[in-house]
C-alpha cells in the first residue's frame, strides 16, 4: 500500500523511490495503479481537513489584515496554492481599512507627502538581503506586503532581518553591521511597521521563527474546495463585472464537470473560460475544453 499525503494543494506519493505529485486524486490513483499493475490503490490519505470552510478561511484573512492595520498584530502569513485570490483578498482588505497603495511611486506628484503610517507597498519577485533591509527602512512605519517573494523566506540573512522586524519586544530594532557603502541607510533603525507574507509555500515548510511571530492562515484546498471558492466569487457582483452572471456560471459549470481533467484549476482558468463562453459562439464548450484540458 502506497501512502499519499496532501501537501501544498497537491497529492504527493513516494512510488518506487520517486516523488510523484498530482493535483487531482484520480490522477494519482491512476499513476499508482499503473506502477503497481493495478494490484494496489491509494492508502488512506494523510490529509488533515480543517473544520472551517475555504470561504471562512478567506474571511479570516480579511480579519487578520484588519488587526494588522490597527496595530494589534505585527505580521500575518497567508499561504496556499496560487491563482485563487490570496493577493486580491489581502490588498482589498488593506484598501477597505483606509490604507493607500504606494507601490508605484511614479503615480504620485513630485514633492507630495505620503502618510507612511496609512500606506502599504507590495514587493514581488526576488530581493537580496540588502534590498530587504532598504525596503524595511523605507517602510518602517507602514505595511510591507511580500507577495510571492519567497527569496526573503529562504535566505538566512534575510530571515534574521525579518526576525528583528517581527520581534515581540516593545522596540523592534533591525541592524545591518556589514559594509554599508551607502550613506543614506543607517546601520540600525527601529521598525514600527507591519509585514504581510503571501506565499505559495506551505506554512509547514517555512521557517518556524516567522510562523511563531505571526498570525497564519493556510488556504490549501482540495479540488472540490477550489470549485467552492470559485462559486463564491462568481456570486459577487465585483468579480468580472463586465461579464454576465450567466456567462460566468456556464463557465464554472463546465470547469466543475471537467475538474479531474483541467490542467490548472485556478481563477485564471475561470477567467479564460468565461471569455471563451462570451466570444466563441455555439461551440464554445469544445474550444474551452481543449484550451483548459489540452
Amino acid at each position: 500500500m502506497i501512502e499519499v499525503k496532501f501537501v501544498g494543494g497537491k497529492y504527493v506519493a513516494n512510488i518506487n523511490g520517486k516523488i510523484v505529485k498530482r493535483s487531482n486524486k484520480s490522477h494519482m490513483d491512476y499513476v499508482i495503479r499503473k506502477a503497481t499493475g493495478g494490484a494496489s490503490s491509494l492508502a488512506p490519505l494523510a490529509l488533515k481537513e480543517s473544520r472551517f470552510t475555504i470561504n471562512q478561511r478567506f474571511g479570516f484573512v480579511s480579519d487578520m489584515v484588519s488587526m494588522l492595520v490597527k496595530g494589534d498584530q505585527a505580521s500575518i502569513v497567508v499561504s496556499g496554492p496560487g491563482g485563487l485570490g490570496k493577493s486580491h483578498t489581502v490588498t482589498k482588505a488593506l484598501n477597505d481599512a483606509g490604507m493607500r497603495d504606494v507601490t508605484l511611486l511614479d503615480e504620485f506628484e513630485v514633492g507630495g507627502k505620503i502618510n507612511t503610517t496609512k500606506s502599504y507597498r507590495v514587493i514581488k519577485g526576488y530581493s537580496t538581503p540588502k534590498g530587504l533591509y532598504r525596503t524595511l527602512y523605507e517602510n518602517k512605519d507602514g505595511v510591507v506586503v511580500f507577495d510571492d517573494c519567497d527569496s526573503v523566506l529562504k535566505d538566512p540573512v534575510s530571515l534574521n532581518l525579518l526576525k528583528g522586524a517581527l520581534d515581540s519586544y516593545s522596540r523592534r530594532v533591525i541592524s545591518w553591521r556589514a559594509d554599508m557603502r551607502d550613506d543614506e541607510l543607517p546601520q540600525s533603525f527601529e521598525f514600527k511597521g507591519r509585514v504581510v507574507f503571501i506565499s505559495n509555500i506551505s506554512s509547514d515548510s517555512m521557517d518556524q521563527a516567522i510562523i511563531t511571530r505571526s498570525m497564519a492562515v493556510d488556504l490549501t484546498m482540495t479540488t472540490e474546495q477550489k470549485v467552492e471558492r470559485m462559486r463564491h466569487l462568481v456570486s459577487l457582483a465585483e468579480f468580472m463585472p463586465e461579464y454576465s452572471k450567466t456567462e460566468k456560471l456556464d463557465a464554472l459549470d463546465l470547469i466543475d464537470n471537467l475538474q479531474d481533467e483541467v490542467k490548472e484549476l485556478s481563477l485564471r482558468t475561470l477567467i479564460q473560460t468565461t471569455k471563451i463562453r462570451k466570444s466563441a459562439g455555439a461551440k464554445w464548450k469544445d474550444l474551452a475544453e481543449y484550451t483548459i484540458c489540452g
